[in-house]
C-alpha cells in the first residue's frame, strides 16, 4: 500500500468516525429512533391544558343565601357576569342550587377550589367548575332575578272569591261532595269509624221582587 492509498484511508476513517459521532449525539437527544433508519426524531411538546371554564354550579344553597346574598359573598373573589339560583316557576321557592358566571377563568378555578365543601348557615355547599362545552345555551335566557316573583297566592284567592253563577256554584259542590265521598270510603277500608258533617250545597236563590215607580 503506497503513501497516498495511506492518506486517502485515514480520511475516510476520519469521515466515518465523525458522521458515527454525529448519529450517537442525535440519538442521545431524541426521544425515538426510526426502525428504517435514519436521524432520531423528538415528540412534540404538549402544552398544558388552559381552564378556560367560567361558570360554577353550586349546591345544597340554604334557605336564606339568596341572590343579593350569593353576590355580595361571591363577588369578593373577583367580577361576577351572571348569577341565577333556580326557583320553583309558580311558587318562586328556591331549588336550592344555582349557577355563577365570572369574568376570568382564574377566579371561577379559585371559587370551585376554595368554597366545594365550604360551611353555609349548616349547608355544606358544592361547587364546581362546568366545562365550556356543557354548559346549555338556554343557561342564562331571559333571566334576571331582580324582576319582581309573580305573587301566585294572591292569583289563587282571586281565582277561589270570584263570583260565581248559580250553575258554576252547582258543580263546585257537586266536586268537593265526590272528593268526600272518595274520602269516606278510603277511611272505611281502613276500619276507621268517623262522623262527617254533611256539606250542604247553596239553594236556589229567590228573586228579588223589583218595583217601579210611577
Amino acid at each position: 500500500m503506497g503513501i497516498k492509498e495511506k492518506k486517502a484511508l485515514k480520511k475516510n476513517l476520519k469521515k466515518a468516525a465523525s458522521k458515527l459521532s454525529g448519529s450517537i449525539n442525535k440519538a442521545e437527544g431524541a426521544d425515538f429512533l426510526p426502525l428504517e433508519g435514519g436521524p432520531g426524531l423528538k415528540l412534540p411538546v404538549e402544552k398544558p391544558l388552559q381552564n378556560t371554564a367560567t361558570v360554577c354550579y353550586v349546591g345544597r344553597i340554604p334557605h336564606g343565601f339568596y341572590e343579593k346574598e350569593m353576590e355580595e359573598f361571591f363577588k369578593q373573589f373577583g367580577t361576577i357576569k351572571r348569577l341565577r339560583i333556580a326557583r320553583n316557576k309558580k311558587t318562586g321557592k328556591s331549588k336550592h342550587f344555582g349557577f355563577i358566571q365570572f369574568e376570568s377563568p382564574e377566579v371561577a378555578q379559585v371559587v370551585a377550589d376554595f368554597m366545594h365543601n365550604y360551611l353555609v348557615l349548616e349547608h355544606v355547599l358544592q361547587v364546581h367548575l362546568i366545562p365550556p362545552e356543557d354548559v346549555h345555551p338556554k343557561l342564562w335566557r331571559g333571566f334576571n332575578y331582580r324582576r319582581k316573583q309573580v305573587d301566585w297566592v294572591q292569583i289563587e284567592r282571586k281565582r277561589l272569591n270570584k263570583e260565581r253563577t248559580l250553575e258554576e256554584q252547582q258543580k263546585l259542590v257537586e266536586k268537593i261532595k265526590k272528593r268526600d265521598q272518595s274520602r269516606r270510603k278510603k277511611l272505611a277500608a281502613a276500619g276507621i269509624d268517623y262522623e262527617y258533617p254533611e256539606i250542604v250545597g247553596i239553594s236556589q236563590p229567590t228573586p228579588k221582587k223589583i218595583k217601579f215607580e210611577d
